[in-house]
Parts: C-alpha cells; structure tokens; sequence
C-alpha cells in the first residue's frame, strides 16, 4: 500500500463502512422519492385508456435510473457525514490520529470508494440513464399513451418569430414537410404584450412561413373570437433551423451522439454554448462524487470533546449541498452566454475542492 492509505486492514474497514452507508442511504432516498414521484404521476398514466399496473411499473423502471444518478452525490454526502461522525463519536478518529495517521490518510479509503461510485455514475449515465429520459420524455409527451414510431416526433416546442412566440405541441416530418400540430401562436406589441392569439389544428411550412389550418383567433384588446374560414400565413421569421436547433436533447445523448450534434450545430452556425456546458458537466457532474468526503470531512474532524459534533455536521451538509447550488447557479449562467462553457461547468467542482481542502487543514489544526 501506498504511505497515502492507512493500514489494509483499516483501509478495508473504511471502506466498507463507507459504501454500506452509501448504499443504505442512496436506497432510502430513491425508494422514498420514487414513492412521492409515482403517487403524483400515478393520475396521469391511469388517465389514459388501457393503462394499468404494468404501465405503473413502466414508469418506475424509467424514472428509477434518473432517481439514482440525481442523487448519488448527495447519498455519498449523506453517508460520509454519518460515517464520519460515528467514528469521531466512538474515538476512532482519535485513535486513528494517535497511530500517527493525518487526516487526509482517514479520508483516502473514502475518496477512493467516491471514485469508484463516479466511475460507475459515468458509465451508468452514458448506458442506461440517457436511454430511459430519451424513452420517458417520448412517452410523457404521448400522454403515457403509445409512443408514436416517427423518430422525427418532437414535442411541446416554443419558437420565436421576431417578437412573437409560436409554441407546438407536437412537430413531425422533416425539411420542407416539417408540419406543427396543436399550434398557438402570440402577436405582440412593441412592449411585449399579446395582443392577439391565434390557436390552430396545424401549420405547414411553406417557407417563408407557415399555412395554419382550422385557425380561431382572439383579439386582446376587443376580447372578441373569430373563426377563419382559410387558412391564414403566420410566423414568417420561423425558420427550419431553428427546429432543428431545438431537437438537441443532451439529457438523452451519450458524450460522442452529443458531441456530433454540437459539430452539427456549429456548421450551421448555431450558438452551442449551452450544449457544450452540458457536454462538459456530463464529465464533472459525476465526478463531483468525489468531493463529497472532502466537503464531508468537517464533521469528522475537530476535537471531540469540544461537543460540537451537530453543529460541524451541519457544516458539512451546508457546504456540501451549497456545491449543487453553485453547479446548477454557473450551468444557468454558462446556458446564457455568461461564463465559457468550460469554466461553467468546472469551477465550481475545482473552487469547492479547494474550499475543502482549506477547511479540512483550519480543522485539523
């Protein structure tokens, strides 16, 4: 063993303490939030026709994989603050230290397990979590109903047209037989208010524009409804690409399938950053598992007879999850053009490391 690990036998020991925690924790927090989620959606997948218990169990299958990688950061967070404490409450922190060992040798089986658990979280995003939104969002979209076999199928789209908004719910076909069901449009004023709606079966490209069919329009000011006889142009700016641009889901692509949309995007002269945020935080979000005992570390460490176990506990939770505040906070930003999507998607990972490492030195002086 490395001078960086304690003992084998102390290693093993941490070790195993720790994923069992881990686990019990990652399990109680799935099986309660998979509960609480299933008891909210259950309503709406009884509501379709025909569905029963095998679509209830479908749903969970589906959200199970998502459940697991949302939350196994904060279960590795959880389980180190309850290690830890156990052990700084039992003195085995104490003995540790009187055998000679810093603290960063009591965390290294620690962050070890954490690594191990961020590789497993990688390849478990890229095999099975991208493939169970990619279905899940496909069957929401359909009602929970049969999903339908066009993979051009896109759904509940919002698109601009100049200062005006066109939102479908559902868009099929491709190029020029690209058509929008179940569309509204929205005519603002030069304040961006509505001043006019106009609801439709569907639009057919024309380019420019879109042919709406079976269109009802209603005036704001007036409060008055009409139905047209004829189809009517709408949304001349609305242009091909655009939808395109918009079928890019990076929750439901692997690392290379995401990275060849980007390319895609970028030939076309598409602004990618937000995408190129998410192809990064693909990396640093499941790595941040590893920070989790750092950030944890406080509630270990410090003199035990100080009684200030809750309070340094409490610490550990606090920076812990102040981490996915700042991660979600600077993806936002890096969505908006506000931070390059490289800094986006790992200062918060590299500012909370060294965050941790500064408490976890003021701690065990």
């Amino acid at each position: 063993m490395f001078d960086f690990f304690p003992s084998r036998s102390l290693t093993i020991y941490l070790a195993k303490t720790f994923v069992s925690r881990i686990l019990a924790v990652l399990l109680m927090l799935v099986l309660v939030l998979q509960m609480l989620d299933l008891l909210s959606e259950s309503g709406n997948i009884l509501a379709q026709p025909g569905n029963g218990e095998a679509e209830l169990m479908r749903y969970v299958g589906l959200r199970l994989p998502q459940l697991i990688a949302r939350f196994l950061p904060y279960a590795i967070l959880l389980a180190t603050i309850i290690t830890l404490a156990g052990l700084s409450q039992n003195s085995e922190v104490v003995a540790m230290k009187a055998a000679g060992l810093s603290a960063h040798q009591i965390l290294a089986p620690l962050l070890l397990s954490a690594l191990a658990f961020s590789l497993f979280s990688f390849a478990f995003n890229e095999r099975v979590v991208t493939r169970a939104n990619g279905t899940l969002k496909a069957w929401v979209d359909a009602d929970y109903g049969p999903i339908p076999d066009d993979p051009t199928l896109r759904s509940n789209l919002y698109l601009s047209d100049g200062q005006n908004i066109v939102r479908a719910a559902r868009v099929t076909g491709e190029g020029r037989n690209t058509v929008l069901h179940d569309v509204t449009y929205y005519l603002r004023d030069d304040n961006d208010m509505i001043v006019r709606e106009m609801r439709g079966l569907q639009a057919r490209y024309v380019g420019p524009g879109w042919m709406l069919d079976g269109a009802r329009q209603f005036d704001v000011g007036p409060a008055a409804q009409t139905t047209l006889t004829e189809p009517v142009l709408i949304a001349r700016d609305l242009n091909l690409a655009q939808l395109d641009f918009r079928r890019v889901d990076a929750d439901a692509e692997t690392l290379p399938q995401l990275a060849a949309s980007i390319d895609e995007l970028k030939a076309a002269g598409r602004r990618t950053s937000e995408l190129e945020g998410k192809w990064w935080h693909k990396i640093s979000g499941p790595l941040s598992a590893v920070l989790m005992p750092l950030l944890g570390a406080v509630a270990g460490f410090g003199l035990a007879r100080s009684g200030q176990l809750l309070a340094r506990s409490i610490i550990g939770m606090t920076l812990g999850f102040a981490y996915f505040v700042v991660d979600n906070a600077a993806l936002a930003m890096g969505s908006f053009g506000g931070y390059p999507p490289l800094i986006a998607a790992w200062a918060p990972f590299v500012l909370f490391f060294l965050l941790g490492e500064t408490v976890l030195i003021r701690t065990e002086e």
